[in-house]
């Protein structure tokens, strides 16, 4: 189980998030209105898919005692119309071999994130009760 949680006050669009236990802060760029103090919230999901990916790659080519010394996960979000897609490249340092470097690039279509963000998710909102001033 993972969780955040986010809270804005009046500085256009500064959030503060805690995700687990780390601090974060998340805003929009001056073009949006923001002050560009943390990553947009398309950004720390951009984020969210390399960071799986990488480690992902990291715990398997440690279980298969591969040389593997540096994996770098770089994610593109673009968003044309209704059309919303993801690239995700890889770069991965150190002896391998091409079926080595095939199984890695199979093995992050398959991570936790990965999954989740093709299959979907069911979100549901709970509106609590406002609280007396």
């Amino acid at each position: 189980m993972a969780r955040a949680t986010a809270d804005i006050g009046t500085i256009d669009y500064q959030t503060a998030l805690v995700a687990g236990h780390h601090p974060l802060t998340s805003d929009e760029g001056p073009a949006l209105g923001g002050k560009d103090t943390g990553a947009t919230p398309h950004e720390l999901l951009c984020a969210a898919l390399a960071a799986c990916t990488a480690i992902t790659l990291r715990m398997y080519a440690e279980r298969k005692s591969w040389a593997l010394p540096a994996a770098h996960v770089d994610v593109l979000f673009q968003h044309e119309g209704e059309r919303r897609t993801m690239t995700r490249r890889l770069r991965l340092e150190g002896e391998l071999a091409e079926a080595q470097r095939a199984r890695l690039a199979d093995i992050a279509e398959r991570t936790p994130v990965t999954l989740t963000l093709k299959q979907g998710v069911i979100i549901t909102t709970i509106l609590e009760p406002q609280q007396p001033a």
